[in-house]
């Protein structure tokens, strides 16, 4: 067996190379929706303020998890991992305000 074997006999993959230009992109997207969110924050819209801040700010979390941390081109473990760690925040998230809403039921 020669020492050069084959990189997927071991589990390894090959990366996928990034252009510079992709990070300038998602870098001045990033600038872009934290202006927004701050914008967003000058405006009085009653219930839909945290939805918009937490709509903007889940679109940079995709783009930095996509992209920065390189999911977007990671194996499918990879992405199996992230997904399982999301559904589990959103479970913890769920059954909090679970309590939340019915602590003080018929109160408010």
């Amino acid at each position: 067996m020669n020492s050069h074997s084959d990189p997927i006999e071991h589990g390894e993959h090959e990366h996928q190379i990034v252009s510079p230009k992709v990070y300038v992109v998602i870098l001045l997207a990033l600038i872009v929706s934290t202006a927004a969110t701050v914008w967003a924050s000058f405006w009085e819209l009653g219930f839909w303020n945290p939805i918009i801040a937490l709509a903007i700010a889940t679109g940079k979390m995709l783009l930095v998890v996509g992209y920065f941390m390189h999911v977007r081109s990671s194996t499918k473990l990879t992405k199996l991992t992230v997904g399982a760690g999301v559904f589990t925040f959103l479970i913890l998230v769920g059954m909090t305000l679970t309590d939340y809403f019915t602590r003080a039921w018929g109160r408010w």
